[in-house]
């Protein structure tokens, strides 16, 4: 009988994949990379085309001689690490580790481990896809080239043990951007203004909000412009100028990508984005149901995609019918507007396998935090299938003499997706039952006026969700990059996390400012998010992986001459 291998990066969808497959399949694991560039030393030949030099890291040498010795037992291999680049050159340096170029071996990737995909995936195998694997080759050797060249300077001028990053450095600029702002902030002055009105016939007091004058909002930025207003207001007739009936809806949310579920499970559920990552792994690798054995619950964590497949999509709106009725279906795809050319899209947004597997039919097996998390992803992935919520609005205008105050409200007409899934941080619907009685003739009487001083205040310290938003928005590292970029900079002690929030430390300041007067292309934004954009074009076979570091070493070694000549030595007291 024909030996067939599979190799899988962890150790942990060893089992679920076993399962799926006849008895002539060996599944083993190769636990991530088995090679590397040495730490010793940059390990890259400048003088020879910038070839980078791979070794085996240090501890996999008995992870490989098991793989070799399935190798030589089996008939066929087949290279099934993760569905990304990072993946893709794994498979390679598998290839190129287990000497399978003899070898009747294939790559084969699949987006959920679920039985029917990895099936599929054995029934179309592929070759490596060198494109991929140069994209995240050059993503090596610049992260290794800015590591190693610009270190051992900050070493020597300010103390051990620091680092910088490609990416870290950009995400510590933008905290420390953050902490100029908030630092040169003037706080301006406004007041706020209330009447509270009793409407004849009602018992509770109906509150309206100071808007301005007939033609024109009005902001009251001073005690003298408020004393004049109240004056006025103080003992004006008060009556019902206008009343406004609408109606608005709220779409339904797109599915979660990598981004939008660290967001979102920082603010619902308060994960760190590399808690975040780790659980959602442990999901997406497989979990034990009693009576389906080790099932993978969620589909891949890394994405910026926000497609669905065809199954899924159908699979979705049918359960959506059976369970809330025909009128709670979408209308053809939610799809997200600014879909920016999807990055790597063979990929879709993560969701759960199995629509009826419900987060109350798997919260026995699962710890606090995966139910949480596989909850929140499961929600969110039937609301995204759903109709708009839809309110009926109602504003009303009253006037004081040459003044106008509103009152607002607005009530639930349809609750649509909203009957499965709010954002955390919603603000809740003011539903006023006033306005309901509420007429052109209605007699108000004023019973109080409530003024209140306020201050603007500043911009917002970045919290990790705020932060892996920005990244996002301004194109600047990749949803495998997020979490330990911040992780990074958190453990280097650049930055500080307190209450969520994320505060530059001193030396997390010093390393910024030597950075941006040496270095400033590499913690330019735009320089990053370019070098983003020409790794996607390596990705897709358009831009020679080399061409990229041939046009950046050259300008970096001379910024870092001139640093070692010109920078002084800063003392950080511990």
């Amino acid at each position: 009988m024909a030996r067939y291998l599979v190799i899988v990066e962890s150790p942990a969808k060893v089992k679920t994949i076993k399962k799926f497959l006849g008895s002539n399949y060996v599944v083993t694991a190769s636990n991530g990379h088995v090679r590397d560039m040495p730490k010793s030393q940059m390990g890259i030949d400048i003088e020879n085309d910038y070839e980078p030099k791979y070794i085996t890291i240090r501890g996999k040498g008995e992870i490989l001689a098991k793989l070799r010795k399935e190798v030589k037992k089996a008939d066929k291999i087949y290279l099934a690490t993760d569905p990304d680049r990072e993946g893709e050159a794994i498979s390679w340096h598998l290839s190129k580790a287990l000497k399978l170029e003899d070898k009747k071996f294939y790559r084969i990737s699949f987006n959920e481990i679920t039985k029917n995909a990895v099936k599929a995936s054995l029934k179309n195998p592929r070759e490596i896809d060198m494109d991929l694997v140069d994209a995240q080759q050059a993503r090596r050797v610049l992260d290794r080239i800015v590591g190693y060249k610009i270190s051992p300077l900050l070493w020597a001028k300010v103390k051990r043990g620091l680092s910088a990053g490609r990416v870290q450095s950009v995400a510590l600029r933008i905290i420390a951007d953050r902490k100029e702002e908030i630092d040169a902030f003037i706080p301006e002055e406004y007041w706020t203004l209330d009447a509270n009105l009793k409407v004849k016939g009602e018992r509770k007091l109906l509150t309206a909000k100071f808007y301005g004058t007939e033609k024109n909002k009005v902001t009251i930025s001073s005690k003298e412009e408020l004393d004049a207003i109240v004056k006025e207001v103080e003992n004006a007739d008060y009556s019902v100028a206008d009343i406004k009936k609408g109606e608005r809806t709220k779409k339904a949310p797109v599915p979660f990508t990598t981004s939008t579920l660290q967001q979102e499970a920082s603010k619902a559920l308060n994960f760190a984005t590399a808690k975040t990552m780790r659980i959602a792994q442990q999901l997406y690798e497989g979990v034990d149901i009693k009576g389906s054995g080790t099932v993978g619950l969620i589909t891949y964590l890394r994405t910026d995609s926000t497609r669905i497949s065809e199954e899924a999509d159908a699979a979705v709106r049918e359960y959506i019918k059976e369970g809330f009725g025909e009128e709670y279906v979408a209308e053809g795809d939610a799809k997200k507007t600014s879909d920016k050319k999807i990055i790597q899209d063979a990929h879709e947004a993560i969701r759960p396998t199995d629509v009826t597997r419900t987060p109350a039919a798997v919260k026995e097996f699962l710890s606090r935090d995966q139910f949480r998390l596989y909850q929140l992803v499961w929600k969110r992935f039937i609301a995204s299938r759903m109709q708009p919520a839809r309110y009926e609005t109602t504003s009303v205008k009253i006037a004081a003499g040459q003044y106008r105050f509103t009152v607002a409200a607005s009530k639930v007409s349809f609750e649509g997706f909203k009957s499965v899934y709010t954002e955390a941080g919603e603000a809740k619907e003011e539903n006023n039952v006033l306005l309901k009685g509420l007429d052109m003739d209605s007699v108000l009487t004023k019973e109080s006026l409530d003024t209140k001083q306020h201050f603007t205040q500043p911009p917002a310290h970045y919290t990790e969700a705020t932060l892996v938003k920005t990244l996002e928005e301004l194109g600047i590292g990749r949803p495998s990059t997020y979490a330990p970029t911040i992780s990074t900079i958190i453990a280097r002690r650049y930055v500080a996390k307190e209450n969520k929030n994320l505060y530059l430390t001193e030396i997390g300041e010093v390393v910024n400012h030597i950075m941006k007067q040496s270095f400033p292309s590499i913690v330019d934004v735009n320089f990053t998010a370019n070098m983003e954009s020409l790794l996607d074009g390596v990705a897709e076979g358009k831009v020679r992986w080399k061409t990229i570091i041939e046009n950046f070493y050259p300008d970096l070694e001379a910024a870092v001459e001139k640093a070692e000549k010109e920078l002084e030595q800063v003392k950080i007291e511990d």
